[in-house]
């Protein structure tokens, strides 16, 4: 995208976080289009997750701005549709938790209106669209079981409904293929990619398995040390770039269609105390 575009549904200028003396990351600048899927790597610590927490109003900018949808970051209205669907990192979710597979999806339709679900009379339509998604996401077998009875996968591909089901212009999509199976990985990162074309919603998907995404993926932004990288894969996935960001040797390896990263540190992570406090 071209810096300061109106049209982009994310855009960051000269943002920073800083926690005490130490730099997430900096000056960064970032336009994500209407359908563009921009794939968020890098090492444990290196402020991904934090992205996410700062795009949703949950850290503020240390510097710089942040706008979703035209509208800067905190003065967002929740809607059910045309609005920001959210695959948070893998919580498991209390014992005797009274929440069926199809409730949780259906949040993502009823969590910004008001009243019992009675009285609203887009319920049968509702009822299509939970049940489609389901569906789509292979999650029909267990809609009507309790969420925490559910497998790690299975409650992830519940989370992908969810925040698919209202249509959003914007994904924001932390760790969703962690506890999947490689199929199941392929399945979800291909769902996610085709709705943002179908619906022209952008896309920032934090993972650390690059090669189920890389088939989808416009761009990628990768983060560490401090820094950041931007382009498309072939021109930050190398040896060169990811040395230089590193400030050591990292090799990039290609075996057949498939990636290795080899010295970056903990690439291979999950991230769900990366930032604690933030």
């Amino acid at each position: 995208m071209t810096p300061g575009s109106t049209t982009s549904a994310v855009s960051l200028r000269g943002a920073a976080v800083r926690f005490g003396d130490r730099t997430l990351w900096e000056g960064l600048d970032l336009d994500v289009a209407p359908g563009e899927f921009v794939a968020v790597l890098g090492p444990n610590g290196s402020g991904k997750t934090t992205l996410i927490k700062a795009l949703l109003g949950l850290v503020r900018l240390s510097a710089g701005t942040a706008h979703v949808g035209g509208t800067p970051v905190g003065r967002q209205r929740g809607s059910t549709s045309g609005g920001v669907g959210v695959i948070p990192q893998q919580r498991p979710l209390p014992e005797g938790t009274p929440l069926r597979g199809r409730d949780l999806v259906r949040q993502g339709l009823d969590g910004t209106r008001w009243g019992p679900a009675w009285l609203d009379s887009r319920r049968k339509a509702d009822r299509a669209r939970v049940d489609a998604m389901l569906e789509r996401v292979g999650a029909t077998a267990f809609a009507e079981r309790p969420v925490w009875t559910l497998s790690g996968g299975e409650q992830q591909r519940l989370r992908a409904a969810q925040a698919l089901v209202s249509s959003p212009a914007v994904m924001l999509c932390d760790e969703p293929l962690l506890s999947l199976d490689v199929r199941h990985q392929q399945e979800i990162t291909q769902l996610i990619a085709e709705q943002a074309k179908q619906e022209q919603a952008a896309v920032l998907f934090i993972t650390h398995e690059i090669n189920p995404v890389l088939p989808y993926v416009d761009r990628v932004l990768y983060l560490a040390q401090g820094r950041f990288r931007v382009g498309a894969p072939d021109e930050v996935i190398t040896t060169e770039s990811l040395s230089d960001l590193f400030g050591r040797r990292v090799d990039v390896v290609r075996v057949g269609d498939r990636l290795a990263i080899l010295g970056g540190e903990d690439h291979v992570h999950h991230d769900h105390d990366e930032e604690a406090g933030a």
